[in-house]
């Protein structure tokens, strides 16, 4: 079994799958979660070009490594599909969201499932969007609803104009 995110056109028609990498584990004594368990983990860097710009897909605990952003190069958006438990939602949800938008200068979409569950976990939620500045244009604390945002693409460009860091990295031509 893996965690997948899908990705359909306006067709209808399945036009990428990300199978998560990265596999949450946490033992906090009270609190324990073992995904190599139960999922076998992916092994694809999966980006895709959309007509609203090249995006990078990701699921959840990818959102700890931000090597796997690097390796998904030029990414207008990133989505990052969640359910991080309350207690990891807390701490770092929304600091690892906007830090994985600041670092590439892309819009990051993050749905994030928030709740009680019949199993007894509790879910963080708190879905938003960031803007590549690191601003948080829309959020949703809990519950069902949505979130909308305008992606400003003359923006993002200046953005990465003013400030090119993608191209100023070196530590990759080691």
């Amino acid at each position: 079994m893996r965690n997948a995110c899908l990705v359909y056109d306006d067709k209808g028609k399945q036009v990428a799958r990300y199978d998560k990498i990265h596999l949450f584990g946490l033992d906090l004594g009270n609190e324990k979660f073992r995904e190599e368990d139960t999922i076998e983990p992916g092994d694809k860097v999966v980006t895709l070009d959309t007509p609203f710009g090249r995006v990078g897909l990701s699921i959840c605990y990818d959102l700890r490594f931000p090597e796997l952003y690097r390796a998904m190069g030029h990414v207008d958006i990133i989505v990052v599909p969640s359910a991080f438990t309350e207690t990891t939602g807390k701490a770092h949800w929304e600091s690892l969201i906007r830090a994985r938008a600041i670092e590439n200068l892309s819009y990051v979409l993050a749905p994030a499932q928030g709740g009680y569950h019949a199993s007894g976990r509790e879910t963080h939620g708190n879905s938003m969007i960031v803007d590549p500045w690191g601003v948080v244009l829309d959020r949703l604390p809990r519950g069902s609803g949505v979130v909308v945002a305008t992606a400003n693409t003359a923006y993002q460009k200046s953005l990465r104009d003013s400030l090119p860091a993608l191209r100023h990295r070196t530590i990759h031509r080691c």
